[in-house]
């Protein structure tokens, strides 16, 4: 499989994202806020963004970005994850935080976001997840799950995808991921991170928000997306 190359430099923010969910999902949620000057790419999965990297610096334009955010699922340890990307940056020459959240100065500014918030397992589902624990159809999901995992041979080995999917298909216009709802309908889906964070951190991507800055999750998007 060939791997995913950047698509040029078409703005001075760039927010490279671990897929296409990931992507679909940002550019709604960018959307949502009118967040400008900001481009979004997919830069494939966790061991291509080293490649992604180096490419990008060496395209034309790469002198006008301004700052790189990085957005990559936890998957079994949010420590490793950053490690790679502190990797992949250290590799293409550019400016490495010290930690998940941190925004460094530089040219570019570079800042890394680990969902689902910079610090436990998990990923952009886990996020997401915890938007709509407590609601009528938590306790459904919670139900359908304990059912089929109980049936022989069945091994549901991400559950938080398992519990979006779940949740996204007791909606009127179901969708097959939490990206492509996101992008079609962002507030009809019900993806409601910025009901939960929007107060509570200051900036994403560069952009003004009102509120005071955030610590625990809203850090992921108060660090990691303040590209």
């Amino acid at each position: 499989m060939s791997r995913l190359e950047p698509t040029g430099i078409m703005q001075e923010k760039q927010l490279l994202v671990e897929g296409n969910d990931p992507r679909n999902f940002f550019e709604a949620f960018a959307r949502h806020l009118s967040l400008q000057n900001m481009q979004i790419q997919n830069f494939g999965g966790v061991k291509d963004l080293r490649y992604f990297l180096s490419l990008l610096r060496k395209m034309p334009g790469t002198g006008k970005i301004s700052s790189i955010g990085i957005v990559r699922d936890a998957e079994d340890s949010a420590r490793s994850a950053f490690q790679s990307v502190q990797s992949a940056l250290e590799n293409a020459g550019l400016p490495a935080p010290r930690r998940a959240g941190q925004r460094l100065s530089g040219e570019p500014a570079v800042s890394v976001a680990i969902l689902p918030d910079n610090e436990r397992p998990g990923m952009l589902e886990t996020l997401l997840c915890r938007t709509f624990v407590g609601a009528a159809e938590d306790k459904c999901i919670d139900d359908y799950l304990a059912c089929v995992s109980a049936l022989p041979d069945v091994n549901i080995r991400r559950p938080d995808k398992a519990r979006v999917h779940a949740w996204l298909a007791a909606k009127p216009d179901p969708h097959v991921s939490a990206g492509v709802a996101a992008k079609k309908r962002f507030e009809h889906a019900r993806l409601i991170v910025v009901r939960q964070y929007r107060h509570r951190h200051r900036r994403f991507a560069g952009e003004s928000l009102p509120g005071a800055p955030g610590r625990g999750q809203a850090g992921v998007f108060q660090g990691g997306l303040d590209a």
